[in-house]
């Protein structure tokens, strides 16, 4: 067997990634571990030998020398959409550059789903933690009790002393597009919603806050099912509010999925939007304003959101104090054609 044979079988060691990139071996395994502390130029010869030497490191291994995981746990409600893969995607450009690697789970909106991935990754003692929200079920409130390194909470905000978050308010941002159609002269505004998450009931409360106010608040407008959200169902949901309250002139849904399938059933029924119905959508999803009629919606930054908890989620594992324990990224209520 050849010399050259016999090395690719053999599995490549740290010290010979040290010596192939002309550093010690303290300094091959810093810029590994922890890129951010070593010099670019530095850390691109020990990429450079791990690329040429098939180095793959030992994770458990190092981790168990170093008393220090490389694993950040994120759980999101869902992967079916753009709205939670742009927040994760922003993510990992912050922690994968500083040496951290991603454990993803996805709950579904179940919380019996999301009480079992707390258990099943806190199992691996991650660096740090990246949640969706804060409502859980007592058993998964006991499992992060139980945990001591940094959590930050993604999507919603807290004024809790003891919270880490970075998000906008929900209903807020469901008042703001309300009191928009409520300003265009609409009057009997419907809300639909499927899913029934925590966020999409603060949205609906922001939705009653101003129709109440506006006393125009009329309960049986109102079109909620726990349904997997999609465009079909945008479509069926605009059927049976038709169909139960024809005297309806706008419809606020509680995110761009339901609002598309409602534009494309419009479409197929020869509705006239806005002139005979308006609708409102929630996330500015990339198809919103390519729709004819471009959608009405609120933007929300998911990116902005990702990037800024795991810059928070960063400072909190390297033991700084963030400037900001809560960071409001806002929203914007973006009118188009369809309202």
């Amino acid at each position: 067997m050849s010399s050259r044979r016999r090395r690719s079988l053999e599995r490549a060691t740290l010290s010979d990634v040290a010596r192939s990139a002309g550093c010690s071996l303290m300094s091959a395994s810093r810029a590994l571990s922890q890129p951010e502390r070593v010099s670019d130029a530095l850390r691109e010869r020990v990429m450079a030998a791990v690329k040429a030497l098939g180095y793959v490191p030992h994770t458990a291994a190092r981790n168990l020398a170093s008393a220090r995981s490389n694993l950040i746990a994120v759980i999101i409600p869902s992967l079916s959409n753009a709205v939670f893969v742009d927040t994760v995607e922003a993510i990992q450009r912050v922690l994968m550059p500083a040496g951290y690697e991603l454990m993803i789970g996805v709950s579904h909106y179940h919380p019996e789903e999301d009480e079992r991935l707390l258990r099943a990754y806190l199992a691996h003692q991650p660096a740090g933690l990246l949640v969706t929200g804060f409502e859980r079920s007592d058993a998964a409130r006991e499992v992060l009790g139980s945990y001591t390194s940094p959590i930050v909470t993604l999507m919603e905000l807290s004024d809790a002393d003891e919270e880490y978050c970075v998000g906008f308010s929900q209903l807020e941002a469901g008042a703001a597009m309300t009191r928009k159609l409520l300003e265009r002269g609409y009057r009997n505004i419907a809300f639909a919603a499927a899913q029934l998450d925590p966020r999409t009931l603060q949205r609906a409360e922001g939705y009653r806050q101003v129709m109440r106010g506006a006393s125009r608040y009329d309960a049986a407008l109102e079109l909620l099912t726990p349904q997997v959200s999609s465009i079909g169902l945008g479509a069926e949901l605009l059927d049976r509010l038709l169909a139960q309250h024809p005297e309806i002139d706008a419809i606020f849904f509680n995110n761009d999925d339901l609002a598309l399938g409602a534009l494309f059933r419009a479409r197929q029924l020869n509705l006239a939007v806005p002139e005979r119905l308006a609708v409102a959508g929630f996330n500015d999803l990339p198809a919103a304003a390519w729709m004819h009629p471009a959608l009405t919606t609120v933007r929300t930054t998911r990116g902005e959101i990702g990037k800024l908890a795991g810059q928070m989620l960063l400072s909190l594992m390297r033991g700084e104090s963030p400037p900001q324990r809560r960071i409001d990224v806002g929203f914007e209520v973006v009118m188009r054609e369809s309202a």
